[in-house]
């Protein structure tokens, strides 16, 4: 299993991102994915998630309306898109797939949003 994140980088508040999480080894198509976050200082959180067929999601309640998570099951690609971005959105922005018991995750990507 293998999951790479992108397209983190520095934002304006109120400016937009969208992550990238390309996976490989395994079916995608039948495994739900989520996208976590962690601050400096702070533990690892949930902020969006995704049924295997993109049919259903879930959002963190700080960033519902702000951020979008979908998939495209031909790209073997999860994305997540972040739209008035604030300074508390600041973190490593990780992709994460459960596979029985086991959680696979990636090296993450670095979104900080200042002026």
């Amino acid at each position: 299993v293998q999951l790479v994140e992108s397209g983190g980088g520095l934002v304006q508040p109120g400016g937009s991102l969208r992550l990238s999480c390309a996976a490989s080894g395994f079916t995608f198509s039948s495994y739900g994915m989520s996208w976590y976050r962690q601050a400096p200082g702070k533990e690892r959180e949930l902020v969006a998630d995704i049924s295997s067929t993109g049919s259903s999601t879930t959002y963190k309640n700080s960033v519902m309306g702000r951020f979008t998570i979908s998939r495209d099951n031909v790209k073997n690609t999860v994305y997540l898109q972040m739209n008035s971005l604030k300074p508390e959105d600041t973190a490593v922005y990780y992709c994460k797939v459960v596979q029985g018991l086991s959680p696979w995750w990636g090296q993450g990507t670095q979104v900080t949003v200042s002026s």
